[in-house]
């Protein structure tokens, strides 16, 4: 099915500081390339992935309407993950006490709800992808130590 909707902005991408516990391998570019990987997607990795992705994508148009209403869309992290030399993501989704707290007036069952949840998850990983194949060009930093054991 296709869905046929204009894509909402692309996210921006927020500096978060890692864990802060010894040996994080990530802690010496607190960014992940996050500047780079928001320029990516606002010179048109994000129109990209989001026109592969509502080509295939199960949700319907009330369904995309929700998901915008909650600006999940703006919600997604994507950063430079150098330890699996990758774009990884955090996609958002809606928590399981929503019915709880009455998130969304329109939401009416689990189906719904697990359904944007993947698809979610599903356009993170287009997005990733596209990041990857098209826009990306650094290599991996992330040397390991040389102390690790020998299982020999």
């Amino acid at each position: 099915m296709t869905l046929d909707v204009e894509p909402p902005e692309p996210p921006e991408l927020v500096e978060q500081v890692p864990d802060d516990y010894e040996g994080d391998h990530l802690e010496d570019d607190p960014e992940y390339h996050r500047n780079d990987l928001e320029t990516f997607l606002r010179e048109g990795a994000w129109e990209q992935s989001f026109e592969q992705w509502s080509a295939t994508t199960d949700l319907d148009t009330e369904e995309f309407q929700i998901a915008r209403e909650l600006e999940l869309f703006g919600s997604f992290d994507f950063f430079w993950d150098d330890f699996a030399d990758r774009v990884g993501y955090s996609a958002p989704g809606i928590p399981e006490d929503w019915r709880e707290r009455e998130y969304h007036p329109d939401l009416d069952s689990w189906g719904a709800v697990s359904g944007i949840n993947a698809a979610m998850t599903e356009l993170g990983q287009i997005v990733s992808d596209v990041l990857e194949e098209e826009y990306v060009d650094w290599d991996a930093d992330y040397e390991a130590p040389d102390d690790l054991p020998d299982f020999d």
